[in-house]
């Protein structure tokens, strides 16, 4: 039998090969969800078979010239009547939209969208009496009993597809089985061959005992109350109190743990999968890195948010990545399936600002409605917004938080304010000089590097990290171990966090969350209190006693001028945030609500409703076997929502696995490489010159252009 294949290089998977992960995949997801399994194994064979039309396998080998659209999940279709009548309308809702929006696709590529154009029917047909008997011999290898069909009974099956298809898009809603063929696909495309073994994990509940420990340096720790049969959680309580713990303590089942910062997940990635490797010697624990892959389409983006493994014991992501659920991106289907019932941790909510914000209540929402378990951790967190958790979850839900006297033992920092950073200068100098360890936290990776630039020229001798979203995410890697200073087994190797010696650390408000350091000063910008309290908590961060310890100093930079220079936060709360700190005064941890109150006033939930595709009386606004092919994020969020790749690291790239080309990839914001060529395997990263990057400073945004690029990369 002639050699097929499904996918190109650097996997060159065979069909035959795919078609059975796929399967594999597909009966594993439809046995955790009760549905039919070999109804889903089924619509996983029949899914990818149109990719034997020889239009398809030609362009895969470079053969055949792109001139006629050619979709083989169409091609695929043409087999239908192979299966029993009562499956039909399942499998068609398996196959016909894994890729594409069954209508309005951003490419005009749908279905229903290539009704308006060529005869495509006769294109996907092509030669049928020469290219169909072998998809009926592999359909038949696979354990599907298949014979001969003609090619009026092929266009028959078509015809009702699209006539399903006109009926089911006028209805509002998802398709299960939809969800069922994407996650499956998307499974068995990232680990192929290790598919089987991968699904040996899939959907085992993690056990968690090991955050049973208990201390009086972390009072939520000493607390019984984590039994409750309350499904929901909030805690509220400041850093250093054992919030991470006491979640975990609070989850039944699976768990998706989700942080503010793309940055921040790698530190809690590798924090709690150092925690459970004892208890948990197979632990599938992700890290999702990716936020999100967008495809240029003529003159439109689409973003998919689809996630490589569905089934994970933990998953560590970003709220950004489970926000296709909200607004229908491509793939919400399969995610609002494998989040169905499981426990979702909203670790940090007091970070999340403006929009941010709304979309975090948003999910709430929906995570409520498919019967996940939430759970909420704050440090400070306005009121206005804690009432309206409160209304979204309803009675069921266990309120934790300290008492003033706990609260009075976690008093650490006096607050200076100063005017500017080179108010700072002298501070810094005083601290080296005391052999103290400086943190220095700026709103923005450009300022970061700026400062990054004299610290380096003013503190030669002195050991020196900068720290932001911007590196590639080995070289990040690297960074944080250093930063934190302990090796893979967790012990010490005496370098920054764990070092005896004076240092200087400059970073971005990724230090924020997860990074479990130490320092004895910081000099930072402002930022909104919330999220400046949490900076705070890299200070003094370890207590050696219960009881109140030792006060250290952090200097507050005074709000800028404009509008633009507060960017990415908002001037007025930046100003409010300012204005209540008291100078030369010790942060009481009892007067933090008040502030905070008093910094935030409102929040803006209509434009999140607008967009939302799920509403908040219930209704769905979608219509079934379609996503929103244009990204809504990009125009609600400035967020780091792609990747991009050196010019160097393409060859690699292209020839590496998952887990390797997510050490390649930086990411960046879509609108800083939107213009650059972009590679169509992973992530589909965009490529940047290596002059755009430096190993100790990152990336620099304004060096991503055409002209430097080195002649020797590109293809002439």
């Amino acid at each position: 039998m002639e050699k097929l294949y499904a996918k190109s290089g650097p996997e060159w998977t065979s069909l035959e090969d795919h078609l059975k992960h796929v399967a594999l995949a597909a009966k594993a997801f439809a046995k955790h969800l009760k549905i039919n399994e070999d109804l889903a194994y089924r619509g996983a064979i029949l899914h990818d078979i149109g990719k034997a039309h020889p239009a398809f396998q030609e362009r895969l080998l470079s053969k055949g010239k792109k001139s006629k659209t050619f979709r083989h999940e169409i091609s695929s279709l043409l087999f239908l009547s192979i299966f029993p009548e009562e499956e039909h309308d399942a499998l068609i809702e398996m196959i016909v939209g894994h890729h594409k929006s069954v209508k309005n696709d951003v490419g005009e590529k749908g279905l229903l969208d290539l009704e308006k154009g060529y005869d495509y029917l006769d294109h996907h047909l092509g030669k049928w009496e020469e290219w169909s008997p072998k998809a009926i011999e592999l359909l038949n290898s696979l354990e599907i009993a298949a014979s001969y069909i003609s090619k009026e009974q092929a266009l028959k099956n078509i015809e009702y597809v699209i006539s399903y298809c006109k009926k089911k898009t006028k209805e509002r809603g998802f398709s299960e089985w939809r969800g069922v063929l994407m996650g499956a696909d998307h499974f068995a495309s990232a680990v192929i061959h290790d598919t089987e073994k991968h699904l040996e994990k899939a959907f085992k509940e993690p056990e968690l005992s090991f955050f049973n420990r208990t201390s009086a340096l972390y009072p939520l720790s000493l607390l019984n109350n984590f039994h409750s049969e309350k499904r929901h959680t909030i805690v509220v309580a400041c850093t250093g109190a054992g919030k991470t713990d006491y979640l975990f303590k609070r989850c039944r089942g699976r768990v998706f743990y989700t942080l503010p910062f793309q940055a921040s997940i790698n530190a809690m990635f590798k924090r709690v999968a150092h925690s459970l490797k004892d208890t948990n010697p197979e632990l599938d624990i992700r890290v999702l890195h990716a936020a999100s892959s967008v495809v240029k389409r003529k003159h439109d983006e689409e973003e998919s948010v689809l996630q490589s493994l569905f089934g994970s014991s933990i998953k560590i992501l970003t709220p950004h990545q489970l926000a296709a659920i909200a607004f229908g991106m491509k793939g919400y289907e399969a995610l609002l399936l494998d989040l169905r019932g499981c426990d979702i941790i909203l670790d940090e909510i007091h970070t999340y600002t403006g929009i941010s914000q709304a979309i975090v209540l948003k999910l709430i929402e929906i995570l409520k409605a498919i019967d996940c378990r939430i759970h909420i951790g704050t440090a400070t967190m306005p009121s206005i917004l804690y009432k309206k958790i409160l209304t979204l979850l309803g009675d069921d839900v266990l309120e934790t938080s300290l008492s003033d006297e706990e609260l009075d033992k976690f008093n650490r920092h006096r607050v200076f304010k100063i005017n500017s950073f080179e108010d700072a200068n002298p501070i810094i100098s005083k601290a080296v000089a005391n052999n103290e360890k400086v943190l220095l936290v700026f709103n923005t990776v450009d300022k970061a590097q700026q400062v990054y630039d004299f610290i380096q020229g003013s503190y030669s001798t002195i050991d020196k990290l900068l720290l932001h979203s911007r590196f590639r995410r080995c070289d990040r890697n690297e960074k944080e171990r250093d930063l934190i200073g302990l090796d893979y087994n967790g012990d010490p190797i005496e370098m920054f966090n764990t070092s005896n010696e004076a240092c200087i650390v400059v970073s971005t408000q990724i230090v924020e969350v997860s990074l479990d350091i130490s320092f004895d000063i910081m000099i930072t910008e402002v930022a909104p209190l919330d999220a400046l309290v949490q900076r705070f908590g890299r200070i003094n961060r370890k207590r050696i006693s219960e009881n109140s310890g030792p006060i250290k100093n952090v200097y507050v930079i005074a709000p800028p001028e404009t509008t633009k220079e507060a960017k990415p936060y908002d001037i007025e709360i930046l100003k409010r945030t300012f204005d209540v700190l008291n100078d030369g005064e010790i942060l009481k941890e009892r007067e933090l609500q008040s502030k905070i109150d008093l910094v935030f006033t409102e929040i803006n939930f209509l434009q999140i409703e607008e967009h939302a595709v799920f509403k908040s009386d219930g209704k769905i606004s979608i219509d079934k076997l379609t996503h929103r092919s244009k990204s809504i994020l990009f125009k609600l969020l400035e967020i780091d929502s792609v990747s991009c790749i050196r010019e160097s690291d393409q060859e690699e790239y292209e020839n590496s696995y998952f887990e390797r080309r997510l050490e390649l990839e930086i990411p960046v914001r879509y609108f800083s490489v939107c213009k650059m060529n972009q590679l169509e395997c992973g992530n589909k990263p965009f490529l940047i010159p290596d002059k755009a990057y430096d190993l100790e400073k990152g990336l620099f945004v304004k060096e991503i252009k055409e002209e430097n690029f080195n002649p020797k990369f590109q293809i002439i």
